[in-house]
């Protein structure tokens, strides 16, 4: 039986919605094929194998189940390739993992930090490596790498915290003009994200976005509908169908995504067979830029005045709840979430620096 260790929490903004997917995923994995291990993070950065009930990690009531916990660290000593596990205040244990899985949204978890200690420990996990979950969480810097590939995206202006705002926001209406939208650059669930359509909102939004993060990105507003792929492999990537976010709100925010149950999702979306086929291959495109390894989700726009494909951005762990559309566009083609983690571990094995 393969031994997973299952990592969940974390110090991120997005912390809430990775014990949503983790919970997902723990549900889904088949357990007579793995011998599962969780450790969690708390929002406060302390670290816990947890062998208690699945069910009370969604609220974070795991936190408190002590019976159940234990401190714990991965150990960077690659050729130990272990957990220590904190027995009492003089005994130690080890586990051996053969495969991490982290089911982490945002700071901490998706940028490369904790990529950097499963590279140390010589474990191996699922998902991106380090530059490439680092260059695929700062939005500034992918649109970067995306530019040098050639892919279409929104145009761009970047607020760095120190640059004087009136002047920012002056280049900011000569070269984007209202509507715009306002992201911090390096989170996601759309944590922190604004759309302002005069002066005055657009600071408050700045303002906001800068609470989160040294740097600001702002994007021009595109006209189209929202639409993603899902993109699985590791050198021989592919992209699933494509899915339409049909938001009953004005944008597709933290609460439409996580909380609005009125948001609808058309799979596959209704769009020209080139179009999706486009889309899919931008989205490829994209993965490999980054270098991608594991898995993304990969979102866009479909302009409505000319059905052209625009960018929006990458996500290198993306939601795994039961209504996000990652694995919900890998089922659509016949790829069922339990059988989809199957296949993530299995990368994570074949997984080359």
């Amino acid at each position: 039986m393969k031994k997973l260790c299952v990592v969940f929490g974390g110090r991120s903004p997005e912390h809430d919605i990775s014990l949503k997917s983790v919970t997902s995923v723990l549900n889904n994995l088949d357990k007579s094929k793995y011998e599962i291990t969780t450790l969690g993070i708390t929002k406060s950065g302390a670290w816990y194998i947890y062998t208690g009930d699945y069910a009370k990690i969604i609220d974070s009531s795991w936190e408190k189940d002590t019976a159940n916990l234990k401190k714990a660290v991965i150990s960077p000593d690659a050729e130990d390739k272990c957990i220590i596990v904190f027995e009492n205040e003089t005994t130690v244990s080890k586990l051996y993992p053969d495969v991490i899985f982290p089911v982490l949204h945002g700071e901490y978890g998706e940028d490369g930090t904790i990529q950097g200690l499963f590279e140390l420990s010589d474990i191996k996990y699922v998902g991106m490596g380090v530059l490439s979950s680092a260059n695929g969480m700062d939005k500034i810097y992918s649109k970067l790498v995306f530019k040098d590939a050639g892919i279409p995206q929104a145009d761009w202006v970047v607020y760095r915290n120190g640059d004087d705002i009136d002047e920012k926001i002056s280049e900011i209406e000569n070269k984007l003009g209202y509507p715009c939208f306002v992201k911090p650059a390096c989170t996601g669930s759309s944590v922190g994200v604004g759309k302002a359509h005069a002066r005055e909102e657009l600071r408050s939004a700045i303002e906001n976005a800068a609470k989160f993060d040294r740097k600001v990105l702002i994007e021009e507003n595109i006209d189209g509908h929202e639409v993603e792929t899902a993109v699985l492999g590791n050198f021989d990537a592919e992209a699933a169908t494509v899915g339409e976010i049909m938001p009953t709100v004005e944008f597709y925010d933290f609460d439409a995504k996580y909380n609005d149950n009125s948001t609808q999702l058309q799979i596959p979306a209704e769009l020209p067979a080139e179009t999706t086929e486009q889309i899919r291959k931008y989205a490829v495109t994209a993965f490999k830029a980054l270098d991608g390894q594991g898995l993304s989700r990969v979102d866009f726009f479909v302009k409505y005045s000319d059905g052209s494909v625009i960018l929006n951005e990458i996500n290198t762990l993306p939601g795994f709840t039961d209504i996000s559309m990652y694995p919900k566009l890998w089922g659509a083609v016949g790829l069922g979430y339990g059988e989809l983690l199957d296949k993530l571990i299995e990368l994570a094995e074949k997984r080359v620096k």
